[in-house]
């Protein structure tokens, strides 16, 4: 009788599962019946949101913004030259430009175009969206363009002349795929991309990577190195600096965990550092590592989220010879980490809300190190730092404080101011302010606060609520102009919160929303919401809240637990189906972040939180508007598309809009850009006003 009852029972739940994901045709990304669903919400969404009376007042304002003449043309040093890449109305696709870093420094940028991605597009009929560049090291004279169609991860590689200004007819080239490539020399490239039958991982990424010499078919290059089928991604790392060239590969076991092997005369040197570790270049013969938990080896303990300096030919030798430059303490975590050719340049976050920078030299046996004089309170960011000089470019800026660029021409040198951002709006008329809320464990979290000086701590605010809480990304003070000129000049209250699952106090305030801890994240930024109300910023009729990506779960996840919470929500490329998140597109990539669904036990606490499989056919839910991308091959468009279409057939409002290009931004060109961005902040407006 048991024997009978269990097949009875299996098909029972294979028959309620496939009740509950009826929408599965929506994950054919281009499947006839989908698009037409996708259309008909398009229309529907716009029709509406576009005639707003605020709608076309935003566009116009973000557009002016997104193409404005007087952006920062932010510069990557190569030798004696200034690289960027410029979009305006004149190039909506973007032109890969440069000019002399000396024209540049006086203010007299004379560019001169490399690559017109617009004309590119038109020449050859295809939506090319620009992806970047790897150079020829130290020679800059060729380098290997990668473009995307329609602005998604996988890319088409192709040799470029900067000289000549063109493509080599007979240079390397690589078809589509989420290729990763490095230089190994002139003529030769380490590639991990897909090489046919079993070359990617489950994630969709290479798991081999091959030696490949020019002038020889793809299909004969030498295998190097080859990982499993369930690793995340396996790739080629090459840096070099005036002392030699490293190379290294790389295994990434989960999204947390990595192996590094040296390639050595041909012979791969597996390192013997934490797989949770990650590693941030080399700098004199020294291996930059972040431990992520705690390091104990040969008597010696190196705290979590500490910066080490590990002597590389002695690592080689399996010994750990080991320098901490950076040590957290309970608020400050480390940032960033930098290099030119005398310096590490290490940014520290300082309880979550500014930077500091420190310079640290090596010199005869002997670290030294000095804090760099910048601006104060506010969030700096590296923009290039010259591996072959000790010349730097870096911006500073605030909540109400418009991005600057500032140079280092040497080591120890003052930094000199450089352009500025506009005041897009005015700033005068704001303030910041900086909270903490208690959460449900006890566990204080920050947030902070830009609002109007005139605004009444009555409850009518329009108020929006930002957040991220995962992968251990930093939510920082930044200056939008956007935001700024859409919300805030609006009448509205921006907040964001630095809930854990974020990196804004170290690796452990990450890892303790990390897997089966997931929920704290939501408990953080539920909160945050309850605390803004009872401060009187706002009420549940007039917060809302946005996220994108795993932003976007967050936002689905604490509308599901508390929709009593909020007016309004804008979910963007949100993973929201939980139970098949791993089974689309890189999805299985972050498993190391919210566990494996496939695991009866580890789904058990995924599905307490996964928004897809917690809508409630009579949920008092808000309006939600749902944001993707049909080009986003990273977080799946059928998560939006499922969410949208299972509130529909609960008659559950909603709004949606799915831009046919961007991938997982918002856009390839400023178009795109300025109509989703008008598109979200109308309906906020329309909803919490």
């Amino acid at each position: 009788m048991f024997k009978q009852i269990i097949p009875v029972l299996l098909m029972t739940t294979l028959m309620t599962h496939a009740q509950e994901d009826s929408f599965q045709w929506l994950e054919e990304v281009d499947g006839e019946k989908a698009l037409e669903w996708v259309n008909q919400q398009n229309v529907a969404t716009t029709n509406i949101l576009t005639q707003l009376p605020e709608y076309q007042r935003i566009y116009e304002n973000t557009l002016k913004i997104l193409n404005s003449k007087e952006r920062i043309a932010y510069p990557g040093i190569r030798g004696n030259f200034a690289y960027n890449f410029w979009q305006d109305e004149t190039h909506p696709r973007g032109v890969w430009r440069r000019t002399e870093l000396k024209q540049y420094l006086a203010g007299k940028q004379e560019w001169e175009d490399l690559i017109d991605v617009s004309k590119l597009s038109e020449q050859e009929g295809e939506n090319w969206s620009f992806k970047g560049v790897d150079v020829l090291e130290p020679d800059f004279d060729i380098c290997l363009v990668k473009l995307s169609r329609g602005g998604g991860d996988a890319v088409v590689i192709r040799e470029f002349d900067i000289e000549k200004k063109a493509f080599i007819a007979d240079g390397f080239k690589l078809p589509e795929a989420k290729t990763r490539v490095a230089w190994l020399d002139r003529n030769t490239l380490l590639v991990g991309t897909d090489f046919g039958e079993g070359s990617m991982t489950s994630s969709g990424y290479p798991r081999i990577v091959k030696k490949w010499k020019r002038g020889t078919p793809l299909s004969d290059a030498e295998l190097i190195y080859e990982g499993k089928k369930d690793d995340v991604s396996v790739g080629a790392y090459v840096q070099v600096t005036p002392e030699r060239k490293y190379v290294m590969i790389s295994r990434g076991i989960t999204f947390y965990e990595t192996e590094y092997h040296a390639l050595e005369d041909d012979k791969l040197i597996q390192l013997e550092i934490p797989v949770d570790a990650d590693v941030s270049g080399i700098f004199k013969n020294h291996l930059l590592v972040q431990p992520k938990k705690e390091w104990a080896f040969s008597g010696q303990s190196i705290p979590a989220g500490s910066l080490v300096a590990l002597k590389y030919d002695a690592l080689l030798q399996g010994k750990h010879e080991v320098e901490i430059l950076f040590q957290p303490s309970e608020r400050d975590s480390l940032g960033s980490v930098s290099s030119t050719e005398n310096q590490i340049l290490v940014n520290v976050f300082k309880g979550g809300r500014y930077d500091e920078l420190f310079s640290h030299t090596f010199e005869k046996d002997h670290w030294k190190k000095e804090l760099v004089h910048t601006p104060e309170q506010g969030t700096l960011s590296m923009i290039s730092a010259d591996d072959y000089s000790d010349r730097f470019f870096l911006t500073y800026e605030s909540m109400l404080s418009p991005r600057t660029l500032y140079f280092s021409p040497a080591l120890h040198s003052p930094l000199t101011k450089g352009k500025s951002l506009p005041e897009f709006f005015d700033a005068s008329k704001y303030q910041v302010e900086f909270h903490e809320a208690v959460s449900k464990d006890g566990t204080k979290i920050p947030y902070t606060v830009v609002q109007p000086k005139t605004a009444k701590l009555d409850g009518t605010n329009p108020t929006l609520l930002y957040g991220y809480g995962g992968f251990e990304i930093s939510m920082q003070p930044h200056y939008s102009p956007v935001m700024g000129t859409c919300w805030l000049a609006e009448g509205g209250i921006f907040v964001e919160a630095s809930i854990r699952g974020g990196g804004e106090f170290g690796p452990k305030w990450h890892q303790a929303a990390q897997k089966e801890n997931k929920q704290r994240s939501y408990d953080d930024f539920i909160a945050v919401s309850e605390d803004l109300i009872e401060r009187g910023y706002c009420t549940n009729k007039t917060l809302g809240i946005q996220g994108g990506s795993n932003g976007g779960l967050l936002v689905g996840a604490v509308t599901m637990q508390r929709p009593d919470l909020y007016e309004a929500v804008v979910c963007a490329v949100p993973l929201l189906d939980m139970k098949r998140f791993n089974k689309l597109l890189a999805g299985a990539s972050w498993m190391g972040e919210y566990g494996n669904p496939d695991i009866p036990e580890e789904w058990a606490y995924i599905s307490k939180y996964s928004p897809y499989q917690n809508l409630k056919p009579d949920g008092n839910y808000p309006k939600i508007f749902f944001k993707t991308s049909t080009r986003d091959d990273r977080v799946h468009p059928g998560h939006a598309r499922k969410m949208a279409a299972k509130m529909e057939s609960y008659d559950q409002p909603f709004f949606y809009f799915e831009n046919t290009e961007g991938g997982h931004g918002a856009g390839v060109t400023n178009e795109q850009r300025a109509m989703m961005d008008s598109l979200g902040y109308a309906y906020l407006l329309m909803m919490l006003k």
